[in-house]
């Protein structure tokens, strides 16, 4: 810890607060408290959703409690890595109970609870919190031994306030900011769905029957039924001298991935994961690799060549397909498939087709409800799709690949303005934990009294729950 201001002190997280305390008060069963399950706390921003409520008999056993003022700390990852820390305020009766996976830190009187909430909402802070985790590889905890021990820099309590309101007021402006970035975002993706919606259709570019009419030339028809593969109807009508073809009818082969967690290594091979995919790109920015053996295991179904196609089929990035690149050497990790394209289709088009509003509504009424949903290989073999041909693909290909890559570098832009957001964000944090976000008022009583005055208060709670457990 960096040297205070002469007026604060440092004290630990077990000095000036109780973890995971439960109740103070003993509720009826027939009590309606809020329910906050891991899904109701917003990430980074300190955000709760309490309209959800049960009965106390309902969260009797198996339920974490806490009340108006908690500091909830998700101890799980993912979800402390990314932040869900929130304050329990308007809470249903002031009680609640939620999820296992929170620590709850109770704070004494003289600690804002804001205050609690910011220093743990520190980049910083979670870093350290990841390296003591315990647990097995996707289940990883933050032990309460590592809370109780956390060094806060400590400021006197006006202080404290002066502190979170210079914090609230820099985060709202921030937030405005990061609001109008995220609308972009949102219009953004409306745009590249118009783009591949219309490119399905046969309005993105000429098609080969009206170039052929306006030369004179004869054309092919279409030989086939607008219907969809498992009897839902496309709703329009597909252009003339296109056909229906199934996936599986213009791949030369579509390989699952090994049903196996990777051995991940320093170095190595690269081995995918489905985080890496981008809707019509692979991002390889940050890579894991496996040892050549591992390797030489996970390719043996078939070594994935440039250009094949990547598609997600599992978890929360479903439907996403992107491509191998060029000159890379790399294996498939879990929740995820190839399709190699044979001679009907062009790969970039099958890519373009599955990221389309067509595909994806597919993928949606397959998985629609599902609290792990997926795709099977044989669902995507069945998928219908227009199939132009190939020299017309080619020209789909092109003009999509123009209009999105003017949408990429603005998505591109984005994504920088809002990584700079957090930088700003965990910035402000920083200051605010040095003591270098607000002046120091030379009136103020130093936290070093509120400290002792709080020990001296839980000392004397002690010396009283025992003198009642005693008479008792």
């Amino acid at each position: 810890m960096s040297e205070l201001p002469d007026t604060w002190t440092a004290a630990t997280l077990a000095d000036v607060s109780y973890l995971n305390p439960g109740w103070d008060n003993a509720l009826e069963d027939d009590t309606i408290i809020s329910f906050v399950p891991m899904s109701a706390a917003e990430a980074g921003t300190g955000r709760l959703d309490v309209s959800a409520t049960r009965s106390v008999r309902e969260v009797k056993n198996g339920f974490t409690r806490f009340q108006d003022g908690d500091v909830l700390f998700a101890k799980i990852t993912p979800s402390m890595e990314n932040g869900k820390v929130v304050v329990a305020w308007n809470l249903r009766g002031g009680f609640g109970a939620g999820t296992t996976e929170f620590h709850v830190v109770r704070t004494h009187g003289g600690i804002l609870s804001e205050y609690i909430l910011y220093f743990l909402l520190q980049e910083g802070f979670r870093r350290e919190a990841r390296m003591h985790m315990k647990g097995v590889a996707g289940q990883l905890r933050v032990p309460i031994e590592f809370l109780a021990d956390a060094l806060l820099p400590l400021p006197p309590l006006p202080e404290q306030h002066r502190i979170v309101a210079a914090i609230e007021e820099q985060f709202t402006r921030l937030d405005v900011a990061v609001a109008a970035l995220k609308r972009v975002q949102a219009n953004l993706k409306r745009y590249r769905a118009s783009v591949l919606k219309a490119a399905c259709q046969g309005r993105l570019v000429p098609t080969e029957a009206e170039l052929a009419r306006a030369e004179g030339r004869e054309y092919e028809p279409a030989s086939q039924p607008v219907a969809f593969g498992d009897a839902v109807l496309l709703d329009y009508k597909i252009p003339d001298g296109w056909m229906l073809k199934t996936i599986g009818e213009i791949t030369e082969i579509i390989i699952d991935c090994p049903h196996s967690t990777p051995e991940w290594t320093e170095m190595g091979k690269v081995c995918l994961r489905t985080t890496q995919f981008r809707p019509g790109r692979l991002d390889l920015s940050e890579v894991r690799y496996v040892s050549g053996e591992t390797y030489a295991r996970r390719i043996s179904r078939g070594k994935p060549k440039a250009r094949d196609v990547l598609y997600s089929r599992e978890g929360g990035i479903l439907g996403i397909a992107c491509q191998v690149p060029v000159g890379v050497d790399l294996c498939l990790g879990q929740r995820m498939m190839l399709l190699r394209a044979g001679k009907q289709a062009l790969p970039e088009y099958i890519m373009h087709l599955l990221n389309s509003p067509f595909i994806l509504a597919r993928v949606k009424s397959l998985t629609g409800g599902s609290a792990s949903p997926h795709l099977n290989v044989g669902d995507v073999k069945r998928f219908t799709v227009p199939l132009p041909s190939v020299v017309e693909q080619q020209r789909i290909v092109d003009e999509i690949e123009r209009l999105l890559s003017v949408a990429e570098e603005v998505e591109e832009t984005v994504e920088q303005q809002l990584a700079h957001a957090e930088r700003l964000r965990q910035a402000i944090l920083k200051r605010a934990f040095e003591g270098k976000l607000v002046p120091q008022d030379p009136n103020d009583e130093p936290a070093e009294k509120l400290l002792e005055q709080i020990r001296v208060e839980r000392q004397a709670q002690t010396k009283f729950a025992r003198m009642k457990s005693k008479r008792r």
